[in-house]
């Protein structure tokens, strides 16, 4: 098991809100912080045939090494922000959805059927959650920093860790 790394004081993750729960034989993670009104969040693909809005706050803020994500983006780490499903929808046009048929619980992911642009993810593991994909956002620095890296089993060289977040070899609890 991976431990997180943390040297903020108070020790633990050093996560605002950080709670931790078990689906089945997954651990799934939920972090929310504390921020006065929810977020109202707009974005799209790059050629602009898909939109989406996205409201509520987010649950949390992370980076994933995975393979999976490092074809998705080209070969760096993915940047994600979960949202809740529940104050999610496209306001234009529709996506295509993807899921590998050859791994045992697969993400599904969905992106522009024009462009290409991977616009989010949805994960069993993660019920009741889109992940955005930052660089989908029209204001991404809304982002911040990650406040976990996953996957780091799978980190190449030229991928950078912020410092500060908490650090999974793969996922928390995994």
């Amino acid at each position: 098991r991976s431990r997180a790394r943390d040297k903020r004081p108070g020790g633990g993750l050093g996560i605002e809100g950080l709670s931790w729960g078990t689906l089945g034989t997954r651990t799934t993670v939920r972090v929310s912080e504390k921020k006065e009104g929810e977020m109202n969040i707009e974005g799209g693909c790059y050629c602009g045939a898909v939109r989406y809005k996205a409201e509520g706050d987010p649950l949390f803020k992370g980076q994933c090494h995975c393979r999976e994500c490092q074809y998705i983006s080209g070969g760096s780490p993915n940047v994600t922000m979960a949202m809740p499903e529940s104050g999610f929808a496209y306001t234009k046009g529709s996506p295509k959805a993807f899921r590998r048929s050859d791994l045992e619980d697969p993400v599904t992911r969905e992106f522009c059927p024009e462009c290409g642009t991977h616009l989010l993810s949805k994960a069993s593991a993660v019920p009741g959650a889109v992940m955005l994909k930052v660089g989908t956002l029209d204001d991404p620095s809304v982002f911040g920093m990650p406040q976990m890296v996953i996957f780091t089993i799978d980190k190449q060289a030229f991928h950078h860790v912020p410092e500060g977040a908490a650090v999974f070899e793969r996922t928390p609890g995994g």
